[in-house]
């Protein structure tokens, strides 16, 4: 069951029962007025009306959770289905949910797909068993299509730049390609390797855990904080902060096991900064590292070593400020003058994922049964490299 909620109107709600069908997936359309649900198995894919009681379904979408995506005007959605062992992309209206075309791909099994930034092409890629990005028109001309290697498993992250110029490509070899919009060619190439030498004019910030230290002789408080406190310390509590470290250095890197399918390699996690400049990846070898690159540079900006696996990481729509989580009750943010720690106020809020609102004034910060929404300050000019808090 799906229900929503109206922050303005608390009297109206809304429930959604696919019944039998069930849900395994739900999201909303750029106009706030309608949700998409997928049933389970993928049979069908449904279009709710919150205005009316209207729905509009889609049969056969290709996955439950990927595999829809909506112009930045918020007019149109492409929607994959599959059926008769072919994948097809399917254009819809998001006035009337009308279907506007269907075409096929040429893609052995597909794995998700993109509009670009200016709508005037869609990306899809194929699964990690065929190495084949595949640009298309809206009226089903293929474009361009990108082959980096044949042998080996191929796409695992595909991401356009938000000002539309840039395709970065995240593969299972370790390695982060960067096209050019203009002759669909690679421009970039970066690297993660599990050690980082000279020269490297990147900054090196390691989480590291510092005892906490009160002397009681120059506190005034009460005898009950000063309980308090002792018990604190002697539990042995920690504050959390980066230290800048030096190069070189060697990355904590974990080799998967050859014998179990979905290997914990390649670049599993990348995102763009809102001016495109920045590009965040993490390769799933090295769960606990954040690589920061320079698109204007082309070098490495900046590693990010974290003691848990890194969850997610979200960039500031509003300016280069990127946070990230790993599970633990702190939040990780870093800006071009450096990186720091937040303590999470809350007791036992664990931050497993984040999302910035679209003005860049609130996160959502999720726990695995609960979520806040946290107000943020706007930054200094200057930030310290290892500040705490």
């Amino acid at each position: 069951m799906i229900q929503a909620w109206s922050l303005t109107q608390p009297e109206w709600t809304c429930k959604i029962d696919e019944g039998p069908a069930g849900i395994a997936y739900a999201r909303w359309s750029p106009d706030s007025r309608h949700i998409l649900t997928t049933s389970d198995f993928q049979l069908r894919l449904t279009v709710w009306s919150l205005l009316n009681t209207a729905c509009v379904h889609v049969q056969w979408p290709k996955h439950a959770s990927k595999g829809v995506s909506f112009t930045q005007d918020g007019k149109f959605a492409a929607i994959c289905t599959r059926r008769d062992c072919k994948d097809y992309i399917n254009l819809l209206s998001c006035h009337s949910w009308e279907i506007m075309g269907v075409f096929a791909v040429d893609t052995l099994d597909l794995a998700d797909i993109q509009w670009s930034p200016d709508d005037s092409s869609i990306v899809i890629w194929d699964s990690p068993l065929e190495y084949k990005v595949l640009i298309y028109s809206p009226d089903g001309r293929c474009l361009f299509k990108y082959q980096a290697y044949e042998s080996g498993l191929g796409v695992k992250s595909v991401s356009w730049s938000p000002c539309g110029q840039f395709l970065a490509v995240g593969s299972y070899d370790q390695m982060l390609r960067v096209l050019s919009h203009l002759t669909w060619k690679t421009f970039a190439e970066f690297i993660h390797l599990s050690t980082v030498r000279a020269p490297c004019f990147a900054a090196v910030f390691k989480e590291v855990d510092e005892p906490l230290q009160i002397d009681m002789s120059d506190l005034c408080l009460s005898d009950d904080f000063m309980q308090g406190s002792s018990e604190d310390a002697s539990d042995g509590h920690f504050r959390v902060r980066y230290d800048v470290v030096e190069v070189p250095i060697t990355l904590p890197f974990q080799k998967p096991p050859a014998d179990k399918p979905n290997p914990k390699q390649g670049i599993g996690l990348m995102s763009w900064s809102s001016d495109s400049q920045y590009i965040c990846t993490r390769n799933d070898s090295m769960p606990t590292a954040l690589w920061i690159w320079d698109i204007r540079r082309l070098e490495l900006a900046a590693i990010l070593i974290q003691k848990d696996p890194i969850r997610s990481a979200a960039w500031d729509p509003t300016c280069a400020r990127l946070v990230l989580c790993t599970g633990s009750s702190h939040l990780y943010m870093w800006t071009p003058s450096g990186a720091y720690c937040v303590s999470n106020p809350l007791p036992q809020f664990n931050i497993i994922d984040l999302k910035w609102n679209p003005n860049g004034s609130c996160l959502l910060l999720k726990d695995k049964e609960s979520f806040c929404c946290a107000a943020v300050d706007v930054l200094p000019e200057s930030s310290d490299y290892s500040s705490d808090d």
